[in-house]
């Protein structure tokens, strides 16, 4: 079990690449011949649960997701993390049994490298706008919906693609929570309605 110190706050929102910043520091904390997602999301410390809710986000969309049960564990986290988030807890608890998985540290440092790009993309294009869609009711909507991205991960661990989808739906709306962007969360929407379609595509159900 982990409990960390970490009321929601935008604490990460300060710097001018918040989103670059949480890859950098997911890659010092992947140094290691091994690593698991207690290194990381603990390298968080006390910051608020927004960063810690784009870590198994960021990490679906890389290349990890090809990793067998990875997209299930990050599915999980994102639902754990997402849930106290609704319920507005001040201290991040995640069990133990997701927290010790690891991986080859190598294949962690290779796919993180391969996210700098996305993060830096988000932080130039990501600023405070259309701040009704992250504020009131609708910042527990988004919550909720990251919630629903997160507990949908285990059942399509096998569709190509899908988990890759909802976690790039999860990040878009971490970003909105984070720099509150509201186009951000529109663009979570869209990418939401994909990880709907291409499921049924693949599937032969459309």
């Amino acid at each position: 079990m982990s409990s960390a110190a970490a009321p929601e706050t935008d604490a990460g929102s300060s710097t001018d690449r918040p989103v670059g910043e949480i890859v950098d520091r997911l890659q010092d904390a992947a140094q290691g011949p091994r690593v698991s997602l207690r290194d990381m999301v603990e390298s968080f410390g006390e910051s608020s649960f927004i960063p810690a809710l784009m870590v198994p986000a960021l990490l679906v969309v890389s290349p990890l997701s090809g990793i067998p049960l990875f997209s299930t564990f990050c599915g999980l986290l994102i639902a754990f993390i997402s849930a106290q988030m609704l319920i507005s807890r001040r201290h991040l608890w995640l069990p133990d049994f997701l927290m010790k998985r690891n991986f080859d540290g190598s294949k962690a440092r290779d796919g993180l490298g391969k996210l700098r790009g996305l993060g830096d993309w988000l932080d130039r294009h990501a600023r405070s706008r259309l701040r009704l869609m992250t504020a009131g009711p609708m910042r527990k909507l988004l919550q909720a919906v990251c919630l629903l991205c997160g507990l949908a991960m285990p059942f399509l661990e096998l569709v190509p693609f899908s988990s890759s989808i909802l976690g790039l739906t999860v990040l878009c709306f971490a970003t909105a929570l984070l720099v509150r962007d509201g186009l951000f969360a529109t663009i979570g929407c869209v990418t939401l309605a994909a990880a709907v379609v291409v499921p049924l595509m693949i599937t032969g159900v459309i």
